[in-house]
C-alpha cells in the first residue's frame, strides 16, 4: 500500500470504519469534518462542583454539504442561510420556545437568517 507516496508493505488496506454522521454510510477516503465551537471563552473558570462543557466534534461526513444539513435537521438545529457549511460552525441560541440552536459559519457581518436545514438542502439539489 502507498500512503502519501510512501510504500508501507505492512498495511494491506485502509480502515473503512468511519461512518457519516448524516447518513450513517461508510465514508470512503477522507471524511469532511465539522466542529462546533463557541465564539468566546468563558470569563471565569468552571467551579469544581460542575463539569466544563466540551466543544463537540469533530463530526465526520461525506463531502457533500447535504449530509451536514441532514444531520442538523435530525438534531433539530437551524442553519443560517447567510453562511455556508464549513469546518468550524458557531452555535447561536435562537430565542424561541423551546430554545433552538442555530449554526452559522460566523463570517458574514449582517443579521442571521435561520432556516430549516432540510429546506436549504432541497434548494441546493
Amino acid at each position: 500500500m502507498d500512503l502519501y507516496g510512501v510504500r508501507i508493505p505492512t498495511i494491506v488496506t485502509d480502515n473503512k470504519a468511519g461512518r457519516c454522521s448524516g447518513c450513517g454510510e461508510v465514508i470512503a477516503g477522507r471524511p469532511w469534518r465539522v466542529s462546533l465551537l463557541e465564539i468566546v471563552a468563558p470569563e471565569s473558570p468552571v467551579p469544581s462542583t460542575e463539569s466544563a462543557p466540551l466543544n463537540p466534534g469533530p463530526f465526520e461526513f461525506h463531502g457533500d454539504p447535504s449530509h451536514v444539513l441532514a444531520w442538523m435537521s435530525k438534531r433539530g438545529m437551524l442553519f443560517c442561510r447567510r453562511s455556508q457549511v464549513r469546518e468550524i460552525m458557531r452555535p447561536v441560541w435562537v430565542t424561541a420556545e423551546p430554545p433552538l440552536m442555530g449554526l452559522c459559519d460566523g463570517i458574514h457581518r449582517d443579521d442571521h437568517e435561520f432556516v430549516d436545514p432540510a429546506a436549504v438542502a432541497a434548494d441546493q439539489s
